[in-house]
């Protein structure tokens, strides 16, 4: 018999997916709910699994999602802001709008993705709202779980595979000298953690910082691709201002490969920090990204996806 029903909003994106997988796997009961709603591949008839096509900018829709359901988690994302989406919609009044109304609903745990250095004064807009968010779901439920990852990998994730894509250039632009640090946490690791807060008995943390075993420069992750791949290229240093002025001419592009937001978060370093939940409260062992690398770049998963 399948336990709670927990709804998952960005059910299809890329740790959402994950997160409908572990919950199944789990015993659970899942509402995958999404903009367009779909089962995913694996589903087969009879499994407790109800695609919901919803937007959480929608007080109806939410309620709708929300309908009897013992757990939620919002694991929705938007890294390019665009005409029909902003970082304020989707981070700030739609998690603020998840939050609201699953607290009317009696939803008994709520879990919300965020992002280490998550912070409302933040120099990145998209970080800002992160940190605006989190202070938006604890206001309106204030005993919600907050979860901040560090960079996340997987197959089919949008980090790893886009640096396998560099490795075919003469040679990989660094920004700056590559020394920011990282904690890459893999997807699937990130979902465990999310499956272990909505069962029984779970931590009393309210906030947890998640980060795989090894801290590594981004330098040191473009090689470890490169030894991986047997693609080795020599490292380019690029000024953080030269990157800024690239982002700055790629911003008119429909979908631009940078922005202004990912050149101000790859200046700060996005380890776990202190006084934090982190996986051992949780009794998780995270796998490396070092012994993950295999299958991340099999070419089965060579194709970049991101979070919806």
């Amino acid at each position: 018999m399948a336990k709670g029903l927990i709804t998952v909003f960005g059910g299809t994106g890329f740790l959402g997916a994950r997160v409908v997988r572990e919950l199944f796997e789990a015993g659970h009961a899942v509402r995958i709910a999404s903009r367009r709603a779909a089962l995913p591949e694996w589903a087969e008839p009879g499994d407790p699994l109800e695609p919901i096509a919803a937007d959480i900018g929608s007080d109806n829709d939410v309620r709708r999602a929300l309908d009897g359901a013992s757990g939620a988690v919002n694991a929705v994302s938007l890294y390019v802001e665009s005409s029909r989406a902003s970082f304020e919609d989707i981070h700030v009044e739609g998690a603020g709008r998840l939050a609201r109304v699953a607290m009317a609903a009696g939803v008994e745990t709520f879990v919300q993705l965020s992002g280490i250095g998550a912070s409302p004064t933040s120099r990145s807009r998209y970080v800002r709202a992160r940190g605006r968010g989190e202070s938006r779901v604890i206001e309106e439920y204030s005993k919600a779980v907050i979860l901040r990852p560090s960079v996340m990998f997987g197959p089919h994730d949008a980090f790893i595979c886009r640096l396998a894509q560099l490795t075919r250039l003469p040679a990989i632009p660094m920004f700056g000298h590559g020394r920011t640090r990282m904690q890459p946490v893999h997807v699937v690791d990130m979902a465990r953690a999310i499956v272990r807060l909505l069962g029984e008995s779970p931590p009393e943390r309210r906030l947890f910082e998640l980060g795989g075993p090894d801290v590594l420069r981004y330098r040191d992750i473009v090689q470890l691709v490169q030894a991986q791949l047997e693609h080795e290229r020599p490292l380019l240093p690029v000024p953080f201002p030269l990157w800024h002025l690239a982002a700055l001419l790629a911003y008119p592009l429909p979908g631009p490969p940078l922005t202004r937001d990912q050149v101000f978060m790859m200046a700060e370093d996005n380890t776990v920090g202190e006084g934090v939940g982190t996986f051992a409260d949780l009794g998780i062992l995270p796998r490396s990204l070092r012994d993950s690398l295999p299958t991340c770049l099999s070419p089965q998963a060579s194709d970049s996806s991101s979070s919806e």
